[in-house]
């Protein structure tokens, strides 16, 4: 099974360390948490494992294949940015086509969600419906590691509990690294937690960790938790 290795990541801006030595990796049939503070540098550690930002230092491998730029990744892995990217007038079903392999169109032209929009231009979409169509769209590329940034951005309740739920299902054949500002979706989704303050990274075993790092409060965590 080909695992996603990273290593050796560093980044700084203006003399300020982003991110000093990162090691994080996931297989295919996991869910890893990505979450800290808000600027602490998890969109900027994500972008450069999916090579749109440049790095000081960084080393990607998935099995046997070193991932040294976007070209390298292309059908091993994909990401979802925290802001919408498809182009506006364009339908949502010329999207799926141009978008997705033949093989991978059908299962989301049936999707319930998405039937109704097929003929709408993405202009016109709501951002919940917006965010549901990328989503869709990434994690049915050919890519074997999903990377999703700020995923319920702008959903209602019940399409984040879809999004949860359609992720868990389709964990099977992927990997998946997820951040997002609301932690408690994603410490509730994610098999496993790492934590990023300082620019380090660290591995969460037991969530009370969270509360000794200061990142939740107890009364925060007991609330999680109940």
């Amino acid at each position: 099974m080909n695992n996603l290795h990273i290593d050796s990541i560093t980044k700084s801006y203006n003399e300020k360390v982003i991110l000093s030595d990162v090691f994080i990796s996931c297989k295919k049939g996991e869910i890893k948490g990505l979450i800290g503070r808000n600027g602490c540098g998890k969109s900027t550690l994500l972008k450069i494992v999916f090579g749109t930002e440049k790095a000081d230092s960084k080393f990607v491998r998935i099995g046997n294949k070193i991932i040294k730029n976007l070209s390298d990744g292309r059908n091993l892995i994909n990401y979802l940015p925290q802001d919408n990217f498809l182009p506006n007038n364009i339908s949502i079903k010329s999207l799926i086509n141009l978008f997705l392999q033949k093989e991978n169109r059908k299962i989301i032209l049936e999707n319930e969600y998405v039937k109704p929009l097929l003929d709408k231009k993405n202009q016109s979409l709501s951002g919940g419906e917006k965010r549901i169509i990328e989503i869709l769209l990434i994690i049915h590329s050919n890519a074997e590691f999903i990377l999703l940034d700020e995923p319920f951005n702008g959903v209602s309740p019940i399409m984040r509990d879809y999004i949860i739920d359609y992720i868990k299902k389709t964990k099977l054949s992927k990997g998946f690294i997820i951040t997002d500002h609301d932690y408690e979706n994603v410490i509730n989704l994610a098999d496993s937690i790492v934590y990023l303050q300082s620019g380090f990274l660290k591995e969460i075993k037991d969530e009370n960790e969270l509360v000794e790092l200061g990142y939740l409060t107890k009364t925060i965590y007991n609330t999680v938790h109940n």
